[in-house]
């Protein structure tokens, strides 16, 4: 019997694991690949988490798990498939075993969202990429397209622009919604063109990404972009699935909690980019750890 067992190494999962094992829980974190920090480590750079401007995402992720390693929160590996409750007792089903704890955080994240369209899952992983760092140098001096107008795309299309001979912003609205200082730094590049108001409606290639047919949403203009790389950063959708039957999520599949971070099941706690929150960033996820295993510690007490 574990007293906490937390599902999701991304920031939140680990901020829970350092928080857990300083206040002397016995924590089991499990993690559904070998490789720690969850979205952080396919962000180039971090610029907005306090006093480490500038950081590097696999950096990151490798210093939050550095240090819930030293506070010796123990890892394994594993594919979450249900929780069930017993009791007072957290049941967690993987495909190979099953872990008993008192309390349960749920850390699992979110993964990307998919355009649906023709031609993206034939060509996903030859010219299609929804990670601009890990997959952009493989784009020096060719021409790219990044799709989607919030911060990740934005990131992605300065990213890219440091060696791709050309950069296309498509989106579907005439503004963005990224932050304005990375507005600005986009809006400064010489190589980057946006494409407002407009959506990819087919990718095209025989082997490789050859081009994006472009539809304008105003105009019902269409265009064919020549293009070797396309990156996707339309959104991302909650990593839920396997928690909907016990705990209460919202119609896009967010569990339900505030900032106290505790579901409407006793013992189960939610934190970062899978709870219904406004801002999804590294620095909310690590308060949202810090958050649910304060909640942790005050349901114990009511164990007693």
């Amino acid at each position: 019997m574990t007293d906490v067992i937390i599902i999701g190494s991304g920031p939140a999962g680990l901020t829970a694991a350092i928080y857990a094992r300083r206040a002397g829980f016995s924590t089991l974190v499990i993690e559904k690949a070998p490789m720690s920090g969850g979205q952080i480590m396919n962000t180039f750079e971090v610029d907005n988490y306090p006093g480490l401007q500038g950081i590097g995402g696999f950096e990151m992720g490798m210093k939050f798990r550095e240090h819930a390693e030293t506070m010796e929160a123990v890892f394994v590996e594993g594919l979450v498939e249900e929780i069930r409750v017993a009791g007072d007792v957290r049941e967690v089903i993987t495909q190979n075993e099953t872990f008993c704890a008192k309390a349960v955080i749920i850390a699992a994240g979110a993964s990307v969202a998919t355009l649906g369209v023709p031609g993206e899952d034939t060509l996903r992983g030859r010219g299609i990429s929804y990670c601009a760092t890990c997959d952009g140098a493989f784009f020096r001096n060719k021409v790219t397209a990044v799709i989607g107008g919030g911060d990740v795309a934005v990131e992605d299309a300065i990213y890219l622009s440091r060696f791709c001979s050309k950069v296309y912003v498509i989106h579907r609205r005439d503004k963005l919604r990224a932050a304005d200082m990375l507005q600005q730094k986009l809006f400064s590049l010489e190589n980057v063109e946006m494409v407002w108001d407009s959506q990819v409606e087919r990718i095209s290639g025989s082997q490789q990404v050859e081009s994006i047919h472009v539809v304008n949403r105003k105009s019902g203009a269409e265009t064919d972009l020549e293009v070797a790389g396309v990156f996707i950063a339309v959104g991302i959708r909650p990593l839920s699935g396997a928690f909907t039957a016990l705990v209460h999520t919202d119609e896009d599949g967010y569990i339900v909690a505030d900032e106290d971070c505790r579901t409407n099941v006793p013992g189960i706690f939610v934190a970062g980019d899978i709870r219904t929150k406004k801002l999804r960033q590294v620095v909310t996820a690590v308060a949202d750890g810090a958050n649910a295993v304060a909640g942790v510690e005050e349901y114990f007490l009511q164990l007693v």
